[in-house]
């Protein structure tokens, strides 16, 4: 990871494969080590501004929820994870054997949802094989059964790869991303577009298992479609064994999608007085300036009114005139209004900024939102399930 960052300024990564060892212990398939190696090398990481998804699974070492048969159990192994290593993100790598036992599936499912409910920062992704047309049965109803427990998937990483099929290998991860798109807004109940916002692109850099070649040209067209439809995350197997002999072109490549040379995540929150912007470039304002209970959190053109000057404190609270950000009357329902209500603790003035500007409510686990999308002056803000669009990314104060 530190020779790629310093080659191409590359700054985010995926670790993969923890798989089970017995029980409910998980290792590193590669080295064999235990929860807390590389912690060096991720905070190293960090440190520069960068970050890892932790990857369970894969094709051969099957997954913790394989072993370890107690949900609690489970999800503590999860929690662990997580808190090792001071990440956010686990993503689930679900093929081959593991893929068929429905009964670990559904086992993971509702350690995620257990998880999620005690730390609602966790973001959970799933890895999946994929055809050109979109997702097969089995890879669907992981979802499927994710969602019915009360997961918050708010990726699903599609492999581009290994198709199969004599074709072109371009032309396929293409066409599966499209099929998928249109399966994910049909479960999710969302828009296409807002689908793609869900979607994780990985092809392999270069030769295929197949015969088929990714080209660093298909890197391009790739970039270039995930960044016009506004793909969530784009990823390719893999920087040691396939990039390092390139030079990591392809790594130079697929950063492009971040702004050429990488983004700093933004900061939790804490201390930081000022606008807070969104969709369009508006800014988060209170309606009228009014300071009562119950006004609407709103968008509107920025002004530099006080109605605009949002303090992000070290505690969760968003403020501005006197009075803290609040879902009204603590909903965890898709599209509860935000409304400004005199500061009382409750986890419905509580927020979390993440590293990809998503603000999450730690009362309900979901994003603030600005409703449509629209960014017309009025837009109401709500908080809605999290799916990485950009109606749900803050530029808050630092």
């Amino acid at each position: 990871m530190a020779a790629d960052m310093n080659a191409t300024g590359l700054k985010y990564y995926t670790l993969a494969f923890l798989i089970p060892r017995s029980g409910c212990t998980p290792y590193w398939e590669a080295s064999g080590e235990g929860i807390g190696a590389y912690t060096s090398q991720i905070n190293a990481l960090k440190a520069a501004g960068g970050t890892v998804i932790i990857s369970s699974g894969g094709a051969e070492g099957g997954e913790l929820a394989q072993t370890c048969t107690s949900v609690s159990s489970l999800t503590a192994a999860y929690a662990n994870i997580v808190n090792t290593y001071g990440i956010n993100r686990l993503d689930f790598d679900i093929e081959g054997g593991t893929l068929g036992d429905t009964a670990a599936n559904q086992r993971r499912n509702q350690a995620l949802a257990a998880l999620q409910a005690q730390n609602p920062a966790v973001q959970v992704a799933y890895t999946l094989a994929v055809d050109p047309g979109g997702l097969p049965s089995q890879e669907y109803n992981v979802l499927s059964d994710a969602k019915s427990k009360g997961v918050n998937v708010s990726a699903v990483n599609i492999m581009t790869m290994d198709f199969g099929n004599g074709q072109n290998a371009l032309n396929d991860a293409l066409s599966a991303a499209r099929g998928t798109a249109s399966q994910l807004a049909g479960l999710y109940g969302i828009s296409t577009s807002a689908a793609y916002g869900r979607i994780g692109l990985t092809p392999i850099a270069g030769q295929n298992d197949d015969n088929e070649y990714f080209s660093q040209s298909d890197a391009q067209t790739l970039e270039s479609f995930a960044a016009t439809n506004g793909v969530q995350e784009l990823s390719f197997w893999e920087v040691d064994y396939y990039d390092k002999g390139t030079g990591y072109a392809y790594s130079r490549i697929f950063n492009q999608i971040t702004g050429g040379g990488g983004t700093t995540p933004p900061p939790p929150g804490g201390g930081g007085t000022g606008q807070i912007t969104g969709y369009g470039n508006k800014c988060v304002d209170v309606a009228g300036a009014n300071s009562a209970n119950g006004t609407a959190v709103q968008l509107y053109d920025c002004n530099g009114s006080n109605a605009q000057q949002w303090t992000v404190g070290s505690d969760g609270t968003v403020k501005a005139l006197g009075k803290c950000m609040d879902v009204t009357a603590a909903g965890t329902a898709d599209g509860t209004k935000v409304q400004l209500y005199d500061c009382n603790g409750s986890a419905a003035q509580s927020w979390q900024h993440q590293s990809n500007g998503e603000l999450i409510n730690t009362g309900s686990g979901k994003c603030l939102d600005a409703t449509g999308p629209s960014s017309a002056n009025g837009t109401r803000l709500q908080i809605w399930t999290c799916f990485n669009s950009s109606n749900q990314h803050w530029n808050l104060p630092s």
